[in-house]
């Protein structure tokens, strides 16, 4: 009986650990997204020249 419950436990903690890194490539998909957007749309300074993107 404790060895089907150390099983199930065991598959519950891995599709848990599944679905989370499924859901952290989603995300990682959309802040890729969103850098490639805020890099591709930057401003111009008025030198002429592309300014920074970001504000840090």
């Amino acid at each position: 009986m404790i060895a089907i419950l150390l099983v199930l436990l065991l598959v519950l903690i891995l599709f848990g650990a599944g679905f989370a890194v499924k859901i952290l490539w989603w995300i990682a998909l959309a802040v890729l997204v969103l850098w490639l957007l805020g890099f591709l749309m930057r401003g111009t300074t008025s030198g002429g020249g592309r300014g920074r993107w970001y504000r840090w």
